[in-house]
């Protein structure tokens, strides 16, 4: 049965829409603390740029043999060139790529000494896209998404998405039959009225909808998924629980699947993964139990490498041989 899932992935165009950036990493050594400061030096041995954001979500994509089509805004400053030549490395298309005057392209430094991070220093706005921009990213969108079978909404409130865009792209998508999954922050969290599937992680969805847990972890999360079907009217749910694993429901139904057991090096990227890997189901009409069980499966492979790097398919194929999986 995976075999066959993982052939139909090739078959699936993923229009991915949100705030892209550029992953940098400094690899290196510490083996003395400064006499500036009471801070170790890293000796930097590597030094290496990743696409990472929405545009990570792409790689993903990518990697389970999908085609990933990429929307989004970046500056036109000397990082926005070095993201494009990156997608150019990628092999990723740039038809969707909005280059803005006024804003910078978000990168994230990362400097590593061995397994550990030591610092992340970032350089970014979160801003609002101008009005311009957003009814150019719109336009674009609805250009690009009559050839996709599923929309993914990448979303690190850095300004690229909107209450108006979100709609419109909503509307649109449904208007056409196409199913929409949704990656939410906290700034645009209630905006996502309709959506497919909406899969926030535990802490977004207790600050998006300001939720207090007492008692059971499950039975407090069940109780939030049934107020956003109510409040966003979204069709189903899926919210990821970190060791506790994912809990997904429609409403009717309710799939809590447990973590898998692993040695956790990086939780970086994580859920780019697990929102690909559920984007490819939905596109594939899959059951919700098996969306839960393949996703929450690839999100903990990632977490086992250091820094954020995309699923590999055949790694994730013999895991679901592995564990058995019945998916359907």
């Amino acid at each position: 049965m995976i075999s066959s899932i993982i052939d139909s992935f090739s078959k699936v165009r993923i229009l991915i829409i949100g705030d892209v950036m550029i992953d940098s990493y400094l690899w290196g050594k510490v083996e003395r603390i400064s006499p500036e400061a009471p801070v170790p030096v890293v000796n930097v041995q590597k030094r290496e740029k990743r696409l990472g954001g929405a545009a990570n979500v792409a790689l993903n994509v990518q990697s389970l043999g999908a085609t990933p089509v990429l929307c989004s805004v970046i500056g036109k400053d000397p990082d926005g060139e070095e993201f494009v030549k990156l997608l150019d490395q990628s092999s990723l298309s740039t038809e969707g790529i909005i280059k803005s005057e006024t804003r910078i392209t978000t990168i994230k430094h990362r400097i590593i000494a061995g397994s550990q991070q030591m610092l992340r220093v970032d350089s970014e706005t979160d801003m609002q896209i101008s009005s311009e921009e957003e009814l150019l990213l719109i336009e674009k969108t609805k250009e690009l998404m009559l050839s996709c079978q599923v929309v993914i909404f990448e979303d690190y409130d850095k300004g690229v998405l909107g209450k108006n865009s979100i709609k419109n792209i909503i509307d649109f998508a449904n208007q056409n039959n196409i199913p929409t999954v949704v990656d939410p922050k906290k700034r645009n969290f209630l905006f996502y009225e309709n959506a497919t599937l909406f899969k926030p992680n535990l802490k977004e969805l207790k600050e998006g909808l300001k939720l207090d847990f007492e008692g059971d972890l499950i039975t407090n999360v069940t109780k939030g998924i049934d107020k956003l079907k109510e409040q966003l009217k979204v069709k189903s749910s899926f919210v990821t629980l970190s060791e506790h694993g994912v809990l997904i429901s429609d409403g009717v139904d309710y799939y809590h699947i447990p973590a898998h057991k692993r040695e956790i090096a990086d939780v970086s990227g994580a859920g780019d993964t697990v929102i690909s890997v559920a984007a490819l189901c939905v596109a594939l009409g899959m059951n919700l139990k098996s969306v839960a069980q393949l996703s929450n499966l690839a999100g903990g492979i990632v977490c086992e490498h250091v820094g954020v790097v995309p699923i590999e398919l055949d790694v994730l194929m013999a895991e679901v041989k592995r564990l058995n999986l019945n998916l359907a």
